[in-house]
């Protein structure tokens, strides 16, 4: 077989070797992952229970699931901490970073100092978060012992605001991986730019806001996908703080497939949620995958 065209090696052999190094890690993403979703939806249209079984029943499990208060409730809270995960992630992260980028002493332990939660696990986090807002020996026993008996700061009590006590200890994890991804694409930013800002009187922030945020597009894509992908599939915080409490005010999807599948023993509703989790996972990894290569094709 030849192995040149017009003179250069043909693609089919060119790093042969890698190709071949990659064929079991191809083979295990076809079979395990794209085997698994297919069977997955196959069966979300089901109606298996404790064991699955191929009796289909239509849309009946999806009609069942969006009719489900419960399911409403998670996708709401669901939206309401995406939303602002990825808004505080993002501008808190950023901020450490371009603070950390002024050289400032002590670099290296603040940004460790940042970081630590990040080598947390979910659940050692909530369940810290847990000890930190309990009304009793939290931040309220604490302000109260202090003085100000009027104080109230129990979110995780309160079913209108239970989310956004779940909100603050993802972000008290997460964001100090943002700020690393920040600083690293800061420190990519060649130095004569900051020089050229400087000589043309331009301020600090005028800098950050029209030339180096620009020209961090790629990072802050790739920090925007990390952190939507992991607010789609939040569910120890959730369990650690409050197990989808007071009532259902606290419920996420990802717990409500757990439950449905283990607890309930409802398979086709279990898979019909995790359908429906993984539709949201690519609506926000198919634009991204466009934007980061299939443009580059073109160009």
């Amino acid at each position: 077989m030849t192995t040149r065209q017009n003179g250069r090696p043909s693609q089919l052999f060119r790093n042969l070797n890698a190709k071949i190094a990659s064929i079991p890690m191809v083979l295990t993403a076809l079979v395990v992952f794209l085997g698994g979703t297919a069977w997955t939806v196959l069966y979300s249209f089901t109606s298996s229970k404790l064991l699955p079984r191929l009796n289909f029943v239509g849309l009946d499990q999806y009609e069942r699931l969006w009719a489900a208060p419960r399911w409403m409730t998670a996708i709401e809270n669901l939206a309401i901490y995406g939303f602002l995960s990825l808004i505080f992630s993002l501008v808190i992260g950023f901020l450490l970073a371009a603070l950390l980028d002024q050289k400032i002493r002590f670099e290296d332990t603040f940004r460790t100092i940042f970081l630590y939660p990040f080598a947390l696990s979910f659940i050692v986090t909530g369940l810290i978060w847990q000890w930190l807002l309990n009304p009793d020996f939290g931040f309220q026993g604490v302000v109260r012992q202090l003085g100000w008996e009027s104080f109230t700061f129990n979110p995780l009590y309160n079913a209108e605001i239970v989310i956004y006590g779940i909100l603050i200890a993802g972000l008290w994890q997460g964001t100090g991986l943002v700020m690393c991804l920040m600083l690293a694409g800061l420190r990519g930013i060649d130095e004569d730019i900051w020089k050229a800002a400087r000589v043309d009187g331009i301020p600090m922030w005028k800098t950050y806001l029209f030339i180096v945020i620009p020209m961090m597009r790629p990072v802050f894509i790739t920090t925007l996908v990390i952190i939507a992908s992991g607010i789609v599939r939040v569910y120890d915080l959730v369990v650690a703080q409050t197990s989808g409490g007071p009532g259902i005010a606290s419920e996420v999807p990802a717990k409500y497939v757990y439950d449905y599948m283990f607890a309930a023993q409802n398979l086709g509703q279990g898979f019909a949620a995790s359908t429906m989790m993984l539709l949201t996972v690519a609506i926000v990894i198919v634009p991204w995958a466009y934007f980061e290569f299939g443009r580059r094709r073109h160009v």
